[in-house]
């Protein structure tokens, strides 16, 4: 190799490296082919002196593309060694590569018969030749561009070829290529290796069964990490877990609505008394209602009062969802049905109570709490003539904030005294009008309508003592989830609502409870109602033996007339109250209205109750929604979707099928038909049911 005979040394030395170093494949790096006296001279170019000096330099570049792997002897594969199968043989070689610090792929393979496998050869995943992904930045195209491959090519010529052995079913190394062109990983970079982030099956449900609690990728991560012991123990990376959710979202994406369809449709073939519909406007979903064999149980018990919220958007689709929902024996919210709904619409709203109705036999509620929505109140007249509709105060808070100035708003003491009035379930009609005016006045707020529009619908309030459940569902499910997810997050839900319920009848059942008096009435108290009715029934018990005073004042028609004083908590004002008692039948009325709006008797009452000696809680005035066994005696659910995984047998069935699981390998298995596994659906070829347009 010539040079001229003035060169620029610098110069010199950066086109080499350069020349060296860019090679991005085979046959660029092949192209390079120097004799060693010409690789020496250009060495010297460079300004280097000694020889030495010159043999260690071209070592170092041999050694820069030939890695040889330090793995025990005993591990390393031997030409003509034999093995039973070609799954052991290339499960050894698996294993060879991973202490060595490389991993492998499947090449090419030839067949007998386009059969039986003849040669299989299995590679380093560095191997082959890079293939150039040409791309001009100047095109106009529209074309999206694949993403860049983290899969990085060398031309690494490691690998191994097994070959058939002649009338039998073993496999022996034909031949072993065991030096590499790249550094292989120590053990400290092993957890960073493309195997070590292969999500499991069981990872993968571990991330599907997050979600169901609204547990996105992030937080999924994290406690996978710190269930693991540490991020070093888990492979994947946070990516990993946005890239499923992703791609679960891509297959099921544009079936959605027919997914969802088929699973409640099968729901309804197979539990016992579970309703469902749906209306359809060409292929676009419209609108669904959902009620299973508990929560008409449980409407049939506690339905005189339902509450209707249709505030909550769960899904990508804007579908609105409606919960309907009542109060069980503990006090505790219980869904009895619930919807979908892709339009708020009067004709909406009315096909939606219309199902509701048909789900439950035709029963009508006698009150129904709904928001002030126009649409809903007309659809409440039209198809529940005879309920008497109210207008819950949570709603109705919840709109201040929107109707008063920032300032008003942060006023403590507008905010305690507005409370204070609102809430008040005892408060007399001209009493509140008087504390009304007093607030309206004071702060100015004459000129406001929607005070004024309030105070016109005063007898349609309520104090509710619903627990809104769009604060509860908001727990579990969020606005951007495709409609199987938002069912998913629905059936967590009522899951966690039902092991609530369980878990207070099982306290009830085994409850002991501490008498604060030595009224025999206090015990039937502790006999007849739940634990949460006991305590507050026995807070009036106590409050009317030991804080009110009566005096008699008249006789009439049978009914005895009693003033009952009650002292006040925060001042020293006293209470007066009328009580009459009718014997031996045991009625008994207070002017406090407190059996009508919560359904137990007052302290007034029973204050009259045990002067008069009566040991027992009288039986008309025990409600049956509040007796301990309201449910277990009247019902024996069959099981269903909501019931599954709560036995022993179950969770340990499913273990015993997840452990067998993770022993298989899913790479033969579609990215559909795993979807479909781990998401326990059956994911439709076609649909004929779109969802709604956004």
């Amino acid at each position: 190799m010539s040079h001229p005979k003035e060169i620029d040394k610098s110069i010199a030395t950066d086109t080499i490296i350069v020349e060296i170093n860019s090679s991005p494949n085979d046959e660029q790096i092949n192209s390079i082919s120097f004799t060693s006296k010409e690789l020496q001279n250009m060495i010297r170019i460079e300004g280097e002196s000694s020889n030495s000096t010159n043999e260690s330099y071209c070592s170092n570049i041999i050694e820069e593309f030939e890695y040889k792997t330090d793995v025990p002897t005993e591990f390393v594969l031997v030409v003509n060694s034999v093995f039973k199968s070609l799954n052991l043989a290339g499960k050894m070689y698996t294993d060879y590569a991973e202490m060595a610090g490389f991993q492998t792929r499947l090449s090419s393979q030839s067949k007998y018969n386009s059969q039986i496998i003849k040669e299989k050869y299995v590679i380093c995943n560095r191997g082959d030749k890079d293939k150039p992904k040409p791309c001009d930045t100047l095109s106009t195209s529209s074309v999206k561009r694949k993403p860049n491959s983290n899969k990085i090519i060398t031309g690494c010529t490691a690998k191994i070829i097994f070959e058939i052995v002649y009338g039998t079913t073993d496999y022996k190394v034909k031949k072993f290529f065991e030096m590499h062109n790249h550094p292989l990983e120590s053990i400290e970079e092993k957890p960073y290796m493309k195997k070590a982030r292969r999500m499991s099956y069981s990872e993968k449900e571990f991330v599907v069964r997050a979600s169901k609690a609204k547990i996105g990728p992030i937080m999924a991560h994290k406690i996978r990490a710190v269930l693991k012991g540490g991020y070093k123990y888990v492979g994947t990376k946070v990516t990993d877990y946005k890239n499923l959710r992703i791609g679960v979202n891509r297959i099921l994406c544009y079936k959605d609505a027919q997914i969802m369809i088929n699973k409640m449709n099968d729901r309804r073939d197979h539990y016992p008394n579970y309703s469902f519909e749906f209306p359809c406007d060409g292929d676009l979903l419209v609108a669904m209602f959902w009620v299973d064999e508990r929560e008409k149980a449980f409407y049939a018990e506690f339905g005189e009062v339902i509450s209707f919220d249709a505030t909550l958007r769960t899904n990508k689709y804007k579908m609105v969802f409606v919960p309907f929902t009542v109060v069980d024996h503990h006090k505790k919210s219980v869904i009895v049905g619930a919807g979908l709904l892709s339009r708020e619409t009067i004709e909406s709203y009315e096909w939606l109570f219309k199902a509701f109705l048909r789900a439950h036999e035709g029963k009508a509620p006698k009150i129904i709490l709904i928001d002030q929505d126009a649409s809903i109140k007309q659809a409440v007249e039209s198809v529940l003539p005879n309920s008497r509709h109210i207008l819950c105060m949570w709603h109705i808070m919840k709109n201040l904030q929107a109707k008063v100035t920032g300032d008003l708003f942060k006023n403590k003491d507008f905010k305690k005294r507005f409370n204070k009035l609102v809430w008040n379930m005892h408060i007399k009609p001209d009493e509140f009008e008087k504390k009304w005016d007093l607030i309206i006045n004071e702060f100015n707020l004459e000129d406001k309508r929607w005070f004024n529009d309030m105070f016109e619908l005063r007898d349609k309030w309520i104090p509710a003592y619903f627990k809104i459940m769009n604060s509860f569902f908001n727990t579990y499910s969020q606005s951007g989830n495709l409609l199987l997810h938002f069912m998913m997050n629905y059936d967590t839900a009522i899951q966690k609502q039902r092991n609530t319920q369980q878990e207070l009848d099982h306290q009830t059942k085994k409850a002991v409870y501490k008498f604060i008096s030595p009224r025999p009435i206090e015990k039937h108290d502790a006999k007849v109602y739940t634990s949460t009715l006991f305590y507050e029934v026995q807070k009036e018990i106590y409050k009317g033996s030991w804080y009110c005073q009566y005096e008699h004042l008249a006789t009439k028609n049978g009914w005895e007339l009693y003033k009952v004083e009650q002292p006040n908590k925060n001042s020293e004002l006293i209470t007066e109250f009328e009580v009459e008692i009718k014997l031996p039948t045991n009625d008994v009325k207070c002017t406090c209205e407190h059996f009508n709006r919560f359904g137990t008797l007052c302290r007034h009452a029973f204050n009259i109750l045990m002067k008069h000696g009566i040991k027992e809680i009288p039986e008309h005035y025990i409600r049956n929604r509040w007796r301990k066994d309201v449910i277990s005696r009247h019902y024996n659910f069959g099981r269903h979707v909501y019931d599954i995984g709560d036995s022993e047998i179950n969770r340990s069935v499913n273990q015993a099928y997840y452990n067998f699981e993770a022993c298989l390998e899913y790479k033969n298995r579609t990215d559909v038909e795993e979807v479909g596994k781990l998401m326990g659906i059956s994911i439709p070829k076609d649909i004929d049911i779109n969802v709604p347009n956004v």
